[in-house]
């Protein structure tokens, strides 16, 4: 399962995008360091489920939808200087080792000063939220990696030692590889040995780009002034409003309203049923859907998934014909795997056992036996031949 990490500042909307993805419960507050330990739940990627197309009912998709679950983190907020320990910062990056990903929540209405207290709408640059974050997270890295450097250099004369494998050791906790240094350092176009504070900072920075890639999303989008909303876009930012999905959740979930997770609009239930005040809440939000295609927070979850991690969604199935699992289910599972992903992979992923059995696997859709070096491609439906059981 996929983790996706919340970070910003404080007061920027984090705990409820978290509520609202997740429908766990998140202490939310209009002042700094609401968050102060990691809120942890569960959020899920949407994609079109094949059992329609096949002209079957699978009975684990929501009108042809099917929710694939995925972690996700709502950390402490951050502020600048963190790497130096302000704030809650320590536990906050600490907080962001088991991540794949991160959505930085942007309070795009300017409300919020860089500390996270509240100010007029507007009078403050969300630009400046995005250089801080990542800043952060550079001399984070850089902080790590200057206590490691003066070791790393002794070692860097002896022969067969890899300067890059010993980079990616120090960062191993934070999911960092080999892979991830050497890109870094090609970036970079300079020798690491040969590297001064200001090129390891920068080295620590596309260390950062390429092992923990950011998706922005500018929340409080409805409560943006124009400008805001310009330059958010300029910074190639999603809207959002994490309050308006929570509500319509809620709403959802009381019976009041017909919405799933990333449509666009929501039908009204029993309208005759609603106060005058939540017939007019509903067409606030009605308005605001509108004008920026939904809620936001289910397409950013999506992006995070599809766009930024590039996953595919695989169906593995022990029957090819029936599509069914042992119990006869019909696509009881959907995975995310990373694009370029083989069968072997997948088999590695149902269970290590039948990855190390692996004969060969069969495409059901095409009704053909594939090899273990198959490239996977997103909707397939596979069964793995394995000596496992």
């Amino acid at each position: 399962m996929i983790t996706l990490a919340l970070a910003g500042k404080p007061n920027c909307g984090k705990s409820t995008f978290f509520a609202a993805a997740t429908m766990a419960h998140a202490e939310i507050a209009a002042y700094p360091f609401t968050t102060i330990q990691a809120n942890q739940g569960v959020a899920y990627v949407r994609t079109t489920c094949p059992c329609r197309e096949l002209g079957m009912e699978c009975g684990n998709c929501l009108d042809g939808n099917r929710f694939i679950p995925a972690g996700m983190i709502d950390v402490a907020g951050l502020v600048p200087d963190a790497h130096k320990g302000k704030g809650l910062g320590n536990q906050f990056l600490d907080d962001l080792r088991q991540a794949d990903a991160i959505i930085h929540i942007v309070d795009a209405s300017g409300g919020t000063d860089s500390e996270g207290n509240p100010v007029d709408k507007g009078s403050h640059d969300p630009r400046e939220d995005i250089v801080f974050l990542r800043h952060e997270m550079a001399m984070w890295v850089y902080g790590i990696l200057e206590k490691h450097w003066p070791k790393i250099q002794r070692q860097a004369g002896q022969r067969d030692f890899s300067v890059t494998d010993a980079i990616a050791e120090v960062f191993a906790g934070l999911g960092i590889t080999a892979a991830d240094v050497r890109s870094a350092e090609v970036r970079l176009d300079r020798d690491l040995r040969k590297c001064d504070d200001g090129d390891m900072i920068t080295f620590s920075s596309h260390l950062v780009e390429i092992s923990k890639p950011m998706l922005i999303v500018a929340n409080k989008a409805d409560e943006a002034p124009p400008e805001c909303l310009e330059v958010m876009k300029e910074c190639g930012a999603g809207f959002a409003s994490a309050v308006s999905e929570l509500a319509l959740r809620k709403a959802a979930e009381g019976g009041y309203v017909s919405y799933l997770p990333g449509d666009p609009e929501f039908t009204v239930k029993n309208e005759e049923a609603l106060t005058p005040a939540q017939k007019a809440g509903l067409s606030t939000l009605s308005e605001m859907m509108k004008e920026f295609g939904g809620t936001g927070v289910q397409q950013a979850i999506n992006d995070a998934a599809f766009s930024l991690l590039d996953m595919i969604t695989v169906y593995p199935v022990e029957d090819e014909h029936k599509l069914t699992d042992s119990q006869g289910r019909i696509l009881p599972d959907a995975y995310l795997m990373k694009r370029g992903s083989t069968s072997h992979d997948l088999a590695y992923r149902v269970h290590s056992d039948i990855s190390e059995g692996f004969l060969y696997a069969i495409d059901a859709r095409k009704g053909m036996r594939i090899k273990e070096s198959h490239v996977l491609e997103d909707g397939d439906i596979i069964k793995i031949v394995s000596t496992a059981r």
